[in-house]
């Protein structure tokens, strides 16, 4: 068939379609790309482009639609994810993770910079324009400030011409790494800190875009406290990041509210981290119009429409830092002249000039406090810059003279548009005229023709302040106007810059330039919306990018005006558009606002921005600019305003008058606003000094509550106050028809600057009385405020006599500066043309230093007041040194000296100290309340009951100070005394003169005998009894030497003895410290009350117990413990187990010292803040020792070398151990191991409670738990061991024979009456049950015990014959079913009936109900609460008989012993015994746990504070019942815990009967495997853990031991309790709050590395910032040190087997040392018997040496040598190592890493036994 033809209309339509088909495509690839017509060079064609969309929260999400009309079509042709949401604020279209840049190459030849090359990834383009290349630089320009630089490789683009930033230079010492991560592919950077390794710049959350007219950058932050961005109306100062966006171009708008942009450019942000303070900031140096995006997740995205992207990170400790840093980098501010700080009058369109002098004249008429006036464009020529108007203002040539006559100054208004027509009378307009010859405008696009737009004076031209041309025309026409009108300073407006057109007359040409692709949200979406067209030419390029500029070019081209004009006087200048570094040059205001009661609110986060953006000169239009303002509204921002630096009110044309006086003379205003205006002058000296410290140091003026207080989070949203520097606080009212202002009193001491009196709230939210004449002003505790006599002038006050305001803190402290100069001249700073001084209080001394004196004052000015705030009483004397090269003193006299007892303030008057000079103020105050002593300690006390003990009665100012307290000369007094070379006795007789006793139940004993021994040279004993009649001493043995020191030279103490009072001192005598003094009033020696006090040398004292304390070092202002044996679970003020009447002090020194009274009775010790401490006992004697130290550790020694060193733990005690009381029976046991050892969880020791017991009976086993004999065998043999409860009461209601109660019946072991009374069993009910009865749980617990609960019978331990009964039983049990070790309870002892059954105490009810009640736990029940009766007898070994009241508190005590011999004896090894009850010793025989707490996160904090102190009180084997023993766990404590745990030295995890298991396999394999990893730790670290036993059981070293032992020189250590120490080597810093996931704890000063990673931590003596995920815990290595370590294992079975490796931690200088204890494990007495190996290690210049000190070692425990793992090795490549054993050298193969510097040695293969010393050497590739 032959070929169709088609017909000439087939043709044209096959023609037609093609041509369409082409032009589709066509419109689809622009479609699809964006770009105008051009396909970018060197882009690719690919397959179609797939997004990978990422699963993000919402938060995180990356607008990839900025623009509206986003669709899922149109989002996927960006390439970007679709995803809609019910909510319009979250973006729908967003970022896939396949846009972007990838780093082609990266360049690090300098350690402090980074360059690198970018190629963007192919993918479709959201604007077009698109920069294939690009080039990143990085340095680190300081250790505190990063920049990076993000820019076309190939094409130089618009940067900003910054004056100042381009003055820099860099002066880095830190390599950039530490700071900044390349990502690569796609490229992103992340900012860390590297104090602590946190993310504080996140890029890698979203592409970079960087096309020609498009930039975007994203960046994760690490909080939602962000500060800064603008300019802006800031509703609230902390950022909301609710998905806001901000827009940045200068523009003349209203300042009302809305969220568009105003006056000025500032892309930077502030962001404050955490509580630590830790911030930093961000600047991008860009002056394109942007929009900033502030999201959830928190993050920032910036969108800029062009120049580069070039970034200043600034990082700071505190946000002040953050804006030092940040004005070091754009330029610190200008010095204003002082007489600006002045008040200051203006507004816009007086009128006439003879208006403006009404004005003037009504206000000075009324005095009103007044420094300047203003004229605004009306004073002009039909609006013409450099001309006045010849009629309404013919005199305006002679109104600065009129001015200056009264001390008051000009300033008048210029703004940048130039008319181009002409003046009145077709007079050439000859300003414009010179302008046009010099070609100073703006031009249009071409280049050449000036561009016309329209602004006040008609039609006009634009200088172009970028040009040297038009900065030379201005400097010119500014001196000419000048010349003509004299006035003072200058206010530049309409910078940014205006036009009342938009664009132009012509309007503005269709190109990229004027409608750029994407048009931020800008007011009006159009960028020359009332401005220049953008495709104008200024000399610094388009106006596109310097439109935002044009402020700042004005201010440097007014600047050299200025300069020219007032030459060395340095004047001032204020504009409305500003950049970053304006500041430098000029002050700001906030534009034209509204007289409404939101303005006025505004204007503070507008101020406190404005001070983190450089210009602290800064105010609002005080009443408003525009509206009319009502009185209330003027008066109240007259209040405000008055404290603005920058204080001046303005209106607007056609309003009515609100200057003061224009509200009539007399009136609330007017006397309002001159009364906070006096205020304000007199506090110039203050403000003036801030300016200096803002241009010096970059320190903000008004600064945010959040800058000091930022470890208060309610201080992060403070916005409606603000702060003069640090010190001064304004509460304004800022709402109408209101007096009460609910005010934020951050955290410190504060006084009212107007009554001088004391706040009593801090820290929270109080409502302040304002009526309407008021403000709220508070001074901070802690400042010197400089004064001066306020005048209607600067001119006049600057002449009066000057003052200081002294505000005192909690310390007695406080510190000021002073700043003086002439006021005016220029660079008074810069030529040393001034005089500063430095002011401190400190232990009554006020030092007015004069740090520099360059400056003479023409007025001979003098301080002559200083008033002092917070003297409660009136000062002894008050004297002043003039110190210079003769001092002189003088003492004031009584005239000069005023002291309000009320108010607590000193007045110092008519001082004539001359400024310039240097003087010491001292006063000597008597603060007596904080002597008294408490004369009537218990409740409800009065006058009548003060007066009828004989003491005196006076009500207190201070809280907890007692009004009823002791005559000075309450006590005794000494009649005679022996000394020798060993000690002193001493007879005292109690004063007569007050023969009632405070307890007529307790007759006072009025002869005393005082003996004191110097036992040795760093310990004492001072005793005082009644000679005549013996009294109950404690019977637990002490070690003390037989011969006392009879060298006094060998001694750190001498002993001093008061006559009247009687009191003793206690002198150390290297340092003179007063240790013990006890000559204060008050000693009471009675039968039943036994007080004594002493002042304390410091506030630092740590100890006493068995009590939950809040913190480590007690509180001092008032606070009682009571100590008292207790079934009582821990809690506050709640008298527990134990009994441990001793403390350790710390002195000023930093030695510390210790004391024991050595007394058994029920007592209390009270603290004051003198300081001073007060015992109280109900019997006994007084028995002190006292121990010298000097450090801490030696303290903890030298007292248990005292008491008895503590027991030696076998091994195996080390390890984990699992209990709960509720095990139903044996399986449930056998189940739970089964579990562990599934899951791997390394797990030593299994324990029983009650409930393996038949009905609770001691020594007999439940038919629930028949199987537990076995199981318990079971167990042992694959390595376990196994724990018992045993309580010490006995049932004696048993239906058939129970031998526990029979043999110790038969034997007289049970507590009985004394036989005078009974001879019968003081019985009382513990936990054994009736035989034979079914317990109803239903009931209440007291009808429980009545009813079911067996009459028990409790063992007297202290009688020989109950220890020998007690092991039989125990032996007996042992036959039966195995265990190895005894865990004794319920011995305080417990009992739930109070005193005995039925409750009848037989004998002296004083006894039960004693004169005095210590402050205990259910006191009003009487001593035998849940106890025996105290008149219960027991009979000590020697055969004496003792009441239970004088012995009770040594129940637990007496127990322990017998347990500790009787597990040893049966099971002849040493195991382990724990132990509820314990006193001074009985870390001997046991270990402690903390009690029965409660499932809470205050008990993880709490235990750490336990374990320290019962580290203090000898007994290092200790820890809380991990996860809480009551109520149930939840899940994040309990891992936190186990966390915490992991490391107590008793570590065990126990819950209570009726809750869920709590144990680690009853959770999740999440919480499995955390505490398998965490135990783990612990298990690799036995070795090290155990030496530290051994070195507490040889030398009494702590183990737990608090920060403060190894760091005492740094007192910051002194209050650390949340962080604690394994010996003087690892440091634990748990989480120990819910949700944590950083920890902020306290670094020491040394080297430490951290255990997980090996690296060195680089921080030291500061706090730390460290990331906590949650199955994290921080544990830090100390550089020095060498820790033993092994393989972990399931049980310490297997892990003793392994090899011993060692941690090589080396400190600054390369070195380390270590020792390491070994034995069999569990060995009777093996240190004693010689059994045990003992080496040390020492490494230095890169050798690791070992020592054997001894071997007793059995051949079967002998461990070979594994892995060494060398910490700190150094930054050179160790290439070689060998271990050498006598004369035998093998070689190593060492591993090492260069980024983490450790050096890895295992020499397992090597077979070498650790008990031969050997060496180990290691070389370098140098």
């Amino acid at each position: 068939m032959g070929k169709r033809r088609f017909s000439g209309l087939e043709v044209a339509l096959i023609v037609l379609f093609i041509l369409m088909s082409v032009t589709a495509i066509v419109f689809i690839v622009l479609f699809a790309t964006g770009q105008a017509g051009v396909i970018q060079e060197n882009v690719e064609t690919t397959e179609p482009f797939i997004p990978q969309c990422p699963n993000i929260p919402q938060a995180e999400r990356v607008d990839c639609f900025p623009d509206a009309g986003a669709s899922k079509m149109q989002c996927e042709q960006r390439g970007c994810c679709w995803a809609p949401l019910d909510e319009r604020n979250v973006p729908w279209c967003y970022f896939s993770t396949n846009h972007g840049y990838t780093v082609e190459s990266v360049e690090t030849s300098n350690p402090h910079v980074i360059n690198a090359k970018l190629k963007r990834m192919a993918s479709p383009s959201l604007f077009g324009g698109d920069i294939q290349e690009l080039s990143f630089h990085a340095e680190m320009q300081s250790n505190n400030r990063l920049h990076f630089k993000i820019f076309d490789a190939q094409k130089q683009r618009f940067e900003v011409p910054h004056e100042h930033v381009q003055s820099l230079t860099s002066s880095p010492s830190r390599p950039i790494s530490e700071t900044l991560d390349i990502t690569r592919n796609a490229f992103g950077l992340t900012v860390r800190r590297k104090e602590n390794n946190r993310v504080l710049f996140d890029t890698t959350m979203a592409p970079l875009v960087f096309s020609d007219q498009y930039l975007q950058l994203s960046a994760k932050l690490p909080s939602h406290n962000i500060y800064g961005l603008g300019e802006h109306v800031h509703r609230q100062f902390r950022h909301d990041t609710n998905w806001r966006t901000w827009p940045i171009f200068t523009r003349d708008a209203f300042p009302n509210g809305g969220t568009h942009n105003l006056y000025g450019h500032y892309p930077f942000f502030l962001c404050l981290e955490d509580e630590s303070g830790k911030s930093f900031g961000v600047f991008l140096m860009n002056s394109n119009a942007m929009e900033v995006v502030l999201q959830p997740a928190p993050a920032i995205t910036y969108r800029t429409i062009g120049g580069v992207l070039d970034f200043y990170i600034l990082f700071g400790d505190t946000p002040e830092q953050v804006v030092q840093e940040f004005l070091e980098l754009i330029g610190r501010p200008v010095i204003p002249p002082y007489w600006s700080l002045g008040f200051q009058l203006s507004r816009w369109d007086y009128g006439s000039l003879t208006e403006v002098k009404n004005t003037v004249e009504r206000n000075r008429k009324v005095e009103l406090p007044y420094e300047i006036q203003y004229t605004d464009i009306d004073y002009m020529e039909d609006k013409k810059d450099f001309t006045y108007d010849k009629v309404k203002f013919s005199e305006l040539p002679e109104f600065a003279e009129y001015l200056h006559k009264e001390g008051q100054k000009y300033i008048l208004i210029l703004d940048p548009a130039i008319a181009t027509s002409k003046r009145v009378g077709d007079a050439p307009y000859e300003s414009y005229d010179r302008g046009t010859q010099m070609n100073a405008w703006v031009t249009e696009s071409d280049g050449k023709t000036p561009l016309l737009g329209e602004v006040w004076p008609g039609e006009t031209v634009f200088p172009d302040y970028t040009s040297e041309k038009c900065i030379e025309w201005w400097v010119d026409e500014y001196e000419r106007f000048h010349q003509e009108i004299k006035h003072d300073a200058l206010w530049i407006d309409m910078n940014e810059v205006a036009n009342f057109k938009k664009g132009s007359v012509k309007g503005c040409a269709d190109n990229n330039l004027n409608y750029p692709p994407y048009t931020p949200r800008i007011l009006d979406e159009v960028m020359y919306s009332k401005t220049l067209c953008m495709d104008a030419k200024q000399s610094w390029g388009n106006h596109y990018d310097v439109h935002s500029l044009y402020g700042y070019s004005m201010v440097l081209a007014t600047e050299k005006a200025l300069q020219r004009v007032f030459k060395g006087n340095r004047t001032l200048m204020l504009t409305r558009s500003s950049f970053p570094g304006v500041g430098k040059y000029s002050g700001h205001w906030l534009g034209d606002n509204g007289a409404n009661w939101n303005d006025i609110k505004w204007a503070i986060p507008g101020m406190l921005e404005f001070n983190l953006f450089g210009i602290p000169y800064i105010g609002a239009d005080i009443c408003g600019f525009f509206d009319d303002s009502s009185e209330e509204l003027c008066r109240r921002w007259m209040q405000v305003g008055a404290f603005y630096p920058f204080s001046r009110n303005h209106n607007a044309q056609g309003y009515k008058p609100q200057d003061p006086a224009a509200y009539g003379a007399g009136s609330t205003l007017v006397e309002s606003s001159k009364h906070y205006l006096r205020i304000r002058y007199t506090l110039l000296p203050y403000l003036y000094t801030l300016f200096y410290k803002a241009h010096t140091t970059g320190e903000t003026v008004v600064r945010p509550v959040m800058h000091e207080f930022y470890s208060d989070k309610a201080s992060w949203t403070v916005d409606r106050q603000f702060l003069w520097g640090k010190h001064f606080l304004i509460t304004p009212v800022l709402d109408p028809g209101v007096d009460t202002v609910n005010a934020y009193i951050p955290n410190a001491v504060w006084y009212d600057y107007e009554t001088m009196e004391r706040l009593a709230t801090r820290g929270q939210y109080v409502d302040l009385y304002l009526p309407a004449d008021k403000l709220g002003l508070h001074i901070r505790g802690g400042a010197v405020l400089p004064t001066q006599r306020p005048e209607v002038t600067t001119s006049k006050s600057r002449r009066n006599p000057m003052g200081l305001i002294v505000a005192l803190d909690d310390n007695k402290q406080a510190a000021g500066e002073l700043f003086w100069d002439d006021g005016d001249s220029r660079e008074t700073v810069k030529n040393g043309n001034y005089t500063n001084y430095k002011f401190s209080v400190v232990h009554g001394v006020l030092t007015m230093q004069v740090a520099h004196a360059g400056y003479k004052d023409p007025n001979n000015l003098k301080f002559e007041d200083i008033t002092i705030l917070g003297i409660p009483y009136p000062p002894k004397s008050v004297s002043v040194t003039h110190v210079g090269a003769t001092e002189t003193t003088t003492i004031l006299s009584s005239t000069n000296v005023e002291h309000d007892g009320a108010k607590e303030v000193l007045f110092l008057r008519g001082l004539s100290l001359a400024l310039g000079e240097s003087y010491l103020i001292k006063w000597e105050e008597a603060e007596e309340e904080f002597q008294r002593i408490d004369c009537y300690p218990e409740e409800h006390s009065d006058e009548a009951k003060c007066l009828a003990r004989g003491c005196i009665w006076k009500p207190g100012t201070i809280e907890g100070v007692p009004w009823c307290f002791y005559p000075k000369d309450y006590g005794y007094s000494v009649t005679s005394s022996r000394e020798t070379s060993t000690g002193m006795t001493v007879d005292i007789t109690r004063n007569k003169k007050y023969s009632r006793s405070s307890y007529p139940d307790s007759p006072n004993i009025d002869s005393l005998r005082v003996e004191i021994l110097y036992h040795t040279g760093d310990m004492l004993q001072f005793k005082i009894w009644d000679p005549a009649t013996p009294r109950y001493e404690v019977p637990v043995p002490l070690s003390v030497p037989s011969v006392p020191e009879g060298d006094e030279n060998k001694r750190l103490y001498k002993v001093t003895v008061s006559q009247n009072p009687f009191g003793i001192q206690v002198v150390r005598k290297s340092t003179g410290t007063k240790i013990w003094d006890s000559s204060m009033p008050g000693f009471t020696f009675s039968d039943m009350f036994i007080q004594v006090s002493t002042r304390l040398p410091s506030q630092f004292v740590y100890g006493f117990g068995e009590t939950e304390h809040p913190s480590f070092k007690h509180d001092l202002n008032y606070h009682t413990w009571g100590m008292f044996s207790k079934d009582q679970p821990p809690g506050y003020k709640m008298n527990c187990y134990g009994v441990h009447p001793f403390y350790m002090g710390l002195e000023d020194t930093t030695d510390a010292h210790g004391v024991l009274l050595l007394n058994s009775n029920a007592m209390d010790v009270t603290f004051q803040p003198t300081p001073a401490l007060t015992y109280r006992t109900l019997g006994g004697i007084l028995d002190f020792y006292m121990v010298l130290g000097p450090t801490p550790e030696m303290v903890v020694q030298e007292y248990t070398a005292l008491i008895g060193r503590p027991v030696m733990p076998a091994y195996w005690s080390l390890g984990f151990q699992l209990c709960r009381y509720g095990y139903k029976d044996d399986k449930e046991i056998k189940d739970l191991y089964t579990e562990m050892r599934a899951a791997g969880i390394p797990y030593d020791v299994q324990y029983a409670d009650i409930d393996y017991m038949d009905r609770q009976l001691d020594f007999v086993l439940d038919p629930e738990f028949a199987g537990l004999p076995e199981l318990v065998n079971t167990m042992r043999g694959e390595g376990m061991r196994f724990i018992f409860i045993l309580d010490p009461a006995i049932s004696g209601n048993e239906t058939r024979y129970y031998p526990a109660f029979e043999r110790g019946k038969a034997a007289d072991v049970f507590i009985k009456w004394p036989s005078n009374f009974s001879d019968d069993i003081v019985w009382g009910k513990v936990w054994p049950d009736y035989p034979n009865v079914t317990v109803d749980t239903s009931l209440d617990w007291d009808t429980q015990v009545e009813l079911y609960r067996a009459y028990t019978a409790f063992p007297d331990f202290f009688r020989t014959s109950t220890a020998k009964w007690w092991q039989q039983e125990i032996k007996d049990f042992y036959d039966n079913t195995k265990f190895d070790g005894i865990w004794i309870d319920m011995n305080e002892p417990a009992s739930f009936v109070h005193g005995t059954v039925g409750g009848k105490c037989l004998g002296n009810p004083l006894l039960e109900n004693p004169p005095y009640m210590p402050p205990l736990e259910s006191k009003h029940l009487g001593l035998n609460h849940k106890t025996l009766c105290m008149n219960s007898e027991q009979i000590l070994s020697d055969g004496k008989k003792v009441r239970h009241y004088d012995v009770h508190n040594l129940y637990g005590w007496s127990h322990t012993k017998p347990t500790y011999d009787a597990l040893l004896n049966v099971t002849g090894k040493r195991g382990i015994v724990v132990t509820r009850s314990t006193y001074p010793s009985s870390g001997k025989w046991a270990g402690h746990w903390l009690g029965d707490n409660n499932a809470s996160w205050d008990q993880l904090y709490k235990s750490i504070i336990g374990m320290m102190e019962f580290s203090l009180f000898g007994i290092p084997y200790t820890g809380a019942d991990i996860c809480g023993f009551f109520n149930a766990a939840e899940y994040e404590m309990c891992l936190r815990w186990m966390q915490l745990g992991a490391f107590y030295p008793y570590s065990r995890n126990h819950n209570g009967l009726g809750n869920r298991r709590q144990d680690p396999v009853a959770w999740d394999a999440t919480f499995s495997n955390a505490s398998r990893d965490v135990l783990n730790i612990r298990y690799s670290l036995l070795p090290y853990l155990y030496t530290l036993m051994f070195e507490a059981h040889t030398k009494g070293s702590t183990v737990v031991r608090p920060v403060l032992h190894e760091f005492v020189n740094d007192k910051k250590t002194w209050d650390v309790y949340k962080q604690f120490l394994w010996g003087p080597a690892l440091l634990i810093s748990p989480a120990l709050d819910a949700g944590a996931r950083e920890v902020n704890g306290y670094i020491p000063n040394a080297r430490w590395y951290d255990y997980h990673t090996a690296k060195a931590l680089g921080v030291r003596g500061q706090m730390l910032n460290m990331p906590t995920p949650l199955d994290h815990i921080n544990l830090h290595i100390r550089g020095g040190y060498i820790l033993p370590w092994q393989k972990p294992e399931n049980t310490t079975v297997y892990s003793r087997k392994n090899p011993l490796g060692l941690i090589v931690a080396l400190s600054d200088s390369g070195t380390a040392e270590g020792s390491l204890f070994w034995d069999d494990g569990e060995g009777i007495d093996t240190v004693e018997k010689n059994q045990y190996l003992l080496t040390t290690f020492s490494a230095a210049s890169n050798t690791l040496t070992s020592k054997v000190v001894h071997n007793g070692l059995a051949p079967a425990d002998r461990l070979i040598l594994g892995v060494v793992k060398v910490w700190g090795a150094g930054n050179v490549r160790i290439t070689e190592a060998q271990i050498t054993v006598g004369p035998t050298s093998q070689q190593l193969t060492p591993h090492y890493n260069s980024d983490s510097q450790e050096l890895i040695l295992d020499a397992t293969s090597k077979s070498i036994h650790v008990d031969q010393p050997f060496t180990i050497t290691w070389r370098t590739s140098a």
